[in-house]
């Protein structure tokens, strides 16, 4: 479990997963494109911004706005990082389902 947070839902894994991905490429229609490409999961726009700002509120996600160009219509890019406490609740998540799946190798493949 986390410290404050209780144990991150399977969603919320994932787009902290596919931000750790993206490195410094971690804007929003790319965190979509690769949990389509990389989880077969399509996500609309809404719904992956809701998500992400559900992260940040619990300071597992962080994000800055990039400088505005005009390739954009002058509209600004956020890029998004996992912070050192999403890190440990990944950790952590990752901990429980290793515990969970212990002994079940032949059963799950």
């Amino acid at each position: 479990m986390t410290k404050r947070h209780g144990f991150l839902g399977e969603f919320e894994q994932m787009l902290l997963l596919a931000i750790l991905q993206l490195g410094t490429e971690a804007y929003g229609p790319d965190v979509a494109r690769e949990l389509e490409s990389k989880a077969g999961r399509r996500v609309s726009r809404g719904t992956l911004y809701s998500g992400m700002e559900r992260l940040q509120k619990k300071g597992l996600l962080r994000w800055e706005i990039e400088a505005v160009t005009s390739e954009r219509g002058g509209i600004p890019k956020r890029r998004f990082d996992v912070t050192a406490d999403g890190l440990d609740a990944l950790r952590t998540s990752q901990r429980a389902l290793t515990n969970l799946r212990a002994g079940l190798e032949e059963l799950l493949g």
